[in-house]
């Protein structure tokens, strides 16, 4: 009987904790690239977008002056921290509380999928803004 109980413990555990994995790294992305952003690394950035995005700006020079005119907020923000990450049709997304310059506050929601290589990358993100005040 024991066994059996181990093996439904396990079996409920078990996805919490590949879940958490997923979110840590997908923090890690998200956070490599805000960074890469920080000090104007074009190809360190670029390296974090999917292919979807990589096709739509086939160069890092091309992805990096677009993210700088229209995510300012992404690419130069003052804090950020992460909200919730759910689960999506092949893809996750995780919400991304962000402070501009100005102090103003929007909530970005980003879109990465796994990779067949098992890597996670930024398919997309979207700005709006943010309820919250400071």
């Amino acid at each position: 009987m024991r066994p059996i109980i181990f093996a439904l413990l396990l079996s409920l555990i078990w996805p919490n904790m590949a879940f958490s994995d997923d979110q840590d790294t997908i923090r890690g992305v998200i956070s490599s690239q805000i960074e890469a952003f920080k000090q104007d690394d074009a190809k360190g950035a670029y390296a974090f977008a999917a292919p979807v995005i990589q096709q739509l700006f086939p160069d890092e020079d091309i992805f990096i002056s677009m993210v700088k005119k229209g995510y300012p907020q992404v690419y130069r923000p003052k804090t950020y921290q992460f909200g919730t990450l759910e689960p999506m049709d092949n893809a996750m997304a995780q919400t991304v509380i962000l402070t501009d310059a100005e102090g103003r506050q929007w909530r970005a929601l980003y879109t990465l999928e796994r990779q067949s290589d098992g890597q996670w990358k930024i398919s997309g993100c979207r700005i709006l803004k943010s309820d919250i005040t400071s």
